[in-house]
């Protein structure tokens, strides 16, 4: 009898502590606290501005969770520097060229340090070490961001408006094709026009390369007139005499003109002294009625008695010579 109080204080001091060990497991498990225990290296960053990071902030690398912020404290020039926590199990993979940006666990979740990038070509991060900073858009600049490009679409969105609406009314060059029939049948008249126009020109192209398919074929005379010496050489003595007729030509003419220029000359006199003029014109007035008198007596020669019988004569041989 005299052991049963004892028995049960154990008891009650076993259940006692059973109790603190499943709270203490429940206590470790629900505040993540085992990482305590983990051993860690302290690695710095320093950032202009960090956004709401507060100490137990997560830190991840590749998707994996590598440790918590330990600390912050401010920096001359308005920086903070931020002691990261780092599982030494994650040291060997990140390098000390590898860079740390801010992130958000979710779209408006807590904030947290983002590991990411480094070569091989650097050693592995060592106890104290600072790594480099990537600039980041914060929630705020996205929003002013946002901002902007909505004040921007405003605008985009008057001015398309403005222009539906003189395109509707008929106004500019667009409108007015869109709204008056006449110019655009011209407009189309316009299109065939060219089109029937790009298909002569193609039709022309292909004429063209016929002709020059056709100048090294033998026989042809594109080919004789290119290869034959004979041909060639008198067409080149033909152009020669030409060129010599036009600069004789050219030469007469020059003289004509020079000639009548000069008063002095006959055809000068002729055209610039008006007695010489009029005498003439006296001379060939003179000349017509002394052709005219002449043909009235050559008449009155024919019906004379003695030239009479010669002219009938003469008329029956040409009449009996055309019946031949």
């Amino acid at each position: 009898m005299s052991n049963s109080p004892n028995r049960r204080g154990i008891m009650v001091g076993l259940f006692i502590i059973v109790g603190l060990v499943f709270l203490l497991a429940a206590i470790l498990a629900i505040g993540n606290l085992r990482e305590t225990f983990v051993r860690k290296i302290g690695v710095t960053v320093i950032f202009d501005d960090v956004s709401g990071l507060q100490s137990g902030n997560n830190i991840w690398f590749s998707g994996v969770k590598i440790g918590t912020v330990s600390k912050l404290k401010f920096l001359p020039h308005s920086k903070v520097s931020v002691i990261m926590k780092i599982d030494r199990k994650s040291v060997p993979y990140i390098h000390k060229d590898a860079k740390v940006k801010l992130g958000t666990d979710g779209l408006i979740g807590n904030k947290i340090l983002i590991i990411y990038g480094g070569t091989e070509k650097f050693s592995e991060v060592a106890e104290g070490d600072t790594l480099g900073v990537e600039e980041t858009f914060s929630t705020e600049d996205m929003m002013n961001t946002f901002q902007e490009n909505n004040k921007n679409f405003l605008v985009i969105s008057e001015n398309l408006k403005t222009m539906s609406q003189r395109l509707l009314d008929g106004q500019g060059s667009i409108g007015k094709l869109m709204t008056d029939e006449t110019l655009y049948n011209s407009l189309g008249a316009t299109i065939i026009t060219l089109h029937k126009a790009s298909l002569s020109a193609e039709s022309m192209m292909s004429s063209l390369n016929d002709f020059s398919k056709t100048i090294n074929k033998k026989g042809t005379l594109p080919d004789q007139i290119l290869n034959d010496t004979i041909i060639y050489g008198t067409l080149k003595r033909s152009a020669l005499r030409i060129k010599n007729l036009t600069d004789t030509a050219n030469i007469l003419l020059s003289n004509l003109k020079a000639a009548s220029e000069n008063p002095k000359s006959p055809m000068g006199v002729i055209l610039h002294d008006e007695q010489a003029g009029t005498a003439l014109k006296a001379t060939i007035k003179q000349l017509e009625s002394s052709s005219k008198k002449l043909d009235e007596d050559l008449e009155g020669l024919q019906h004379s008695f003695p030239m009479k019988k010669y002219f009938k004569k003469k008329a029956k041989e040409d009449a009996k010579a055309l019946m031949k």
